[in-house]
């Protein structure tokens, strides 16, 4: 049964386009283009889960995106 898990994705100052799994603590991949990164992230996520264990994976669900200026 396949699992789904809200990624975010972030562009840093190189270009690299940089994805993280809120739900995974640690889970994240970098690449230069989205379908790139989509893959090496169902890669991550697929460690993450072995190496932390299933349950660890808390579902989490997504409200919303904000940018906070400090």
């Amino acid at each position: 049964m396949a699992r789904e898990f809200t990624v975010v994705i972030e562009r840093d100052s190189e270009g690299y386009l940089v994805g993280s799994v809120p739900a995974l603590a640690g889970c994240h991949t970098q690449a230069k283009s989205v379908d790139e990164l989509v893959d090496r992230l169902k890669e991550a996520i697929q460690l993450c889960l072995e190496v932390q264990g299933e349950a660890s994976a808390e579902p989490l669900e997504l409200v919303g995106i904000y940018r906070v200026a400090v």
